[in-house]
């Protein structure tokens, strides 16, 4: 004879078995929501790093080159643009304690990178040149901050890349970030070292509409292309632009002129 269980709840309670019920109807449409959601954020993300071949093919490009000189870095491509991060080490040294002349390892890096982001920049891709230190306190009397030293530095960058290299001014920038920002702590040499960098970042070229040649009527022309009340083709007169001459108010040289009306003669010889 089977032993009875006494004072346990059975396993078709609800209170226990919660995973063996059916979901609510609402939550198979709502779990299709999320997931399309997803996808459709992904698809996204895709088509940003699609539209943007020109920021793709030139991180391949910098890599490459980094690799080859040997320089410390990491290039990065988001959905904002490129990032190019250069750090110094003991072959690579950027600027001199408490300075913000480059270096001449600095020069000869900045000219091997220079024709892949002067590409972009022509292209419209604006570039913002960052400048980060370490956490040592600034000794010297021509900057007063970490702050002042790291945006000189950044600045000293882009005088060169413009001064120098040609690239365009309206499409280059400099922000200083000092010790503020550091991407590794500043416990030892090495790590101080890392966080003394130069980032390059490279936006992502901003949308353009380029209209159609299809004119469009102007406000004072109505359905038959005529310049109502007076209004010219150029804008309104007296702002510089020529009125348009009413229709008919002079005669043409083919058109003969009407001859005046003259009074009868009176006769001659009357008293």
């Amino acid at each position: 004879m089977p032993l009875k269980e006494r004072d346990v709840i059975p396993m078709s309670d609800p209170r226990v078995a919660q995973i063996g019920h059916p979901a609510p109807p609402w939550m198979v449409n709502y779990a299709d929501l999320m997931t399309e959601m997803v996808c459709f954020f992904i698809i996204l993300y895709a088509l940003s790093a699609a539209l943007n071949k020109d920021v793709v093919t030139a991180k391949t490009q910098v890599q490459e080159k980094m690799k080859a000189e040997k320089i410390w870095g990491d290039v990065q491509v988001s959905k904002d643009g490129m990032a190019i991060t250069l750090e110094e080490n003991a072959q690579n040294s950027f600027f001199d304690s408490g300075s913000a002349d480059l270096s001449p390892r600095l020069i000869e890096i900045l000219a091997k990178l220079a024709p892949t982001l002067r590409t972009l920049a022509d292209d419209n891709h604006d570039i913002v040149v960052e400048g980060h230190t370490d956490n040592v306190p600034i000794r010297g009397a021509r900057f007063s901050s970490n702050w002042e030293l790291s945006t000189a530095r950044a600045t000293s960058v882009v005088t060169h890349l413009i001064d120098q290299l040609g690239f365009p001014p309206q499409h280059m920038a400099a922000m200083g970030y000092g010790e503020f920002r550091p991407i590794v702590p500043n416990d030892t040499d090495e790590h101080r070292a890392m966080n003394r960098r130069v980032v390059f970042f490279v936006k992502n070229r901003p949308a353009q509409f380029i209209p159609g040649n299809r004119k469009k009527a102007a406000p004072d022309e109505d359905s038959n292309g005529a310049m109502s009340d007076g209004a010219s083709e150029n804008g309104p007169p007296g702002d510089g632009a020529t009125s348009a001459a009413p229709a008919n108010t002079e005669p043409t040289t083919d058109q003969a002129l009407p001859l005046p009306e003259q009074a009868p003669a009176e006769p001659a010889g009357q008293p």
